[in-house]
């Protein structure tokens, strides 16, 4: 008896450390090409900024403010968060599967059986008699699915790997949230930079108009002038509302971003900073880096490891199952007219089953998983090439960008030059005050040129930092 014990209890550790091994278990790496450097980041100036917090080098309270709500009220954070959660719990019920299942179970009845009758002495002699019987009983149940060839416990790391993917899209969820705010509240302060120096040229318009309309009254111009001047003046006022539709459309735009209504920020968006936003660093990251750090990517991975992890638990369906049972408890019977029986009673027993003939389900369910597998590997390769091109395209458009913000500045000191002269020219009586009005509206052509190319040159900050997947700490 004792052999046969140990005997048992050895093949049970074995199967144990078979299940342990995972025999079908499949690799989920994937071969990327990832080049040593940046093709179009030779030019560009990097530093030491800080990835996860780098909206705070813009040195903008309200910016700073605002990201903040954001990230405590998005509606798209909460349900990513929420998702969250759900994949912790999907985890759980998928590892219990892993441990025995113990469940309570009690029992009770009364039966009277014609196929129980029974001979009792009576007064004419032996009687035949259908005894009523009562019966209870209760204790404890377990039974337990080895995982001998590691299916079950492939289910909980696909699972597990699915959790993984939550977070890692919640993590993109917040690094797009961070770009958008950041982008959207750059382009305000750019359009109310904008909307400043249109009201200036409006207003220099009116009065060149007014210079012509007198000039003309004195015979000096003559009426073909005038007009051009109101054309001229009519079209720079068509700009105003476009403007401030855009203004108001970015305001909405943050509101809801930021979790509120909106028009609840007006208030504080509709004042336009005076101190223009300090265009931050770029930091200094190679191409390998984006596999950590953008959750895109680790998005990626962890649905080729879930794949892989669900072509490992469909092989397993090729190979037999394994179950142990076990029951124990206290029962009791009592019979009419007999003595009562009551004891504790146990069960012990093991199954096992292995597909025969199923119809080619098995094997159709794993070429299912593994064509999973495969569409998998391909998106992660596809995610890699695209975020390799964002981050190119990134640094393309700023490059490009401080290209056409130095080429303005140059010419904006060009027109402040001309409008001087110009107005010297006038004082001296060398050019009338057209000319001088002229000067200023080319200054203020090139003014307001030079507010869309800071902005886009912010912009442009902002998308290089999303590219690297800035914004949390990968």
């Amino acid at each position: 008896m004792m052999h046969r014990m140990r005997h048992n209890f050895s093949v049970l550790l074995m199967l144990l450390t078979l299940g342990g091994c995972t025999p079908t278990r499949v690799s989920d790496k994937v071969a990327l090409v990832i080049p040593k450097d940046w093709h179009h980041a030779g030019s560009v100036k990097t530093s030491s900024t800080d990835l996860k917090t780098w909206w705070t080098h813009f040195r903008d309270p309200l910016l700073n403010d605002l990201i903040a709500q954001a990230l405590a009220a998005n509606h798209d954070i909460k349900i990513a968060k929420a998702r969250v959660r759900e994949a912790a719990a999907i985890v759980t019920v998928a590892e219990s599967a892993l441990y025995p299942a113990i469940g309570l179970f009690a029992s009770g009845g009364r039966e009277k059986k014609i196929d129980r009758i029974i001979g009792v002495p009576g007064k004419q002699g032996i009687e035949l008699n259908t005894p009523t019987a009562d019966a209870v009983s209760g204790g404890l149940a377990a039974q337990w699915e080895i995982d001998l060839f590691g299916g079950r416990r492939l289910e909980a790391e696909a699972a597990s790997a699915q959790a993984q993917g939550s977070e890692a899209t919640l993590r993109a969820v917040q690094v797009g949230l961070l770009a958008q705010v950041a982008s959207n509240y750059l382009e305000l302060r750019g359009v109310q930079k904008r909307l400043a120096i249109l009201v200036q040229n409006i207003d220099l318009q009116r009065e060149q108009l007014r210079a012509l309309q007198v000039f003309h009254r004195s015979g000096l111009v003559d009426a073909a002038d005038v007009a051009r001047q109101e054309v001229f003046l009519h079209s720079t006022e068509a700009a105003l509302p476009l403007l401030k539709l855009s203004e108001a459309m970015l305001m909405h735009r943050l509101g809801v971003l930021s979790g509120n209504l909106p028009d609840n920020l007006e208030q504080r968006l509709v004042q336009a900073v005076e101190q223009a936003p300090v265009a931050p660093g770029i930091p200094h990251l190679l191409p390998a880096t984006l596999l950590s750090q953008r959750p895109d990517l680790r998005l990626a991975q962890t649905e080729v490891s879930a794949a892989a992890a669900h072509l490992g638990a469909a092989r397993a369906d090729l190979f037999p199952k394994l179950i142990l049972s076990a029951s124990g408890g206290f029962g009791a019977l009592a019979a009419g007219g007999f003595p009562s029986l009551a004891e504790s009673v146990y069960t012990l027993g093991s199954g096992l089953s292995a597909p025969i003939f199923n119809a080619g389900r098995i094997r159709a369910h794993i070429s299912a998983v593994d064509a999973r597998l495969d569409q998998a590997a391909v998106n992660y390769e596809k995610t890699f090439l695209l975020a390799l091109e964002e981050v190119e395209n990134a640094f393309v458009a700023h490059t490009a960008s401080v290209e056409r913000c130095k080429q303005l500045s140059e010419a904006g000191i060009a027109a402040d030059r001309a409008y001087r002269r110009t107005v010297a020219l006038y004082r001296n009586g060398a050019k009338d005050y057209v000319s001088v009005l002229d000067s200023r509206h080319n200054k203020l052509a090139i003014e307001d040129e030079r507010a869309k190319a800071e902005t886009a040159r912010h912009v442009s900050i902002v998308s290089l930092y999303r590219a690297f997947g800035g914004g949390w700490d990968g």
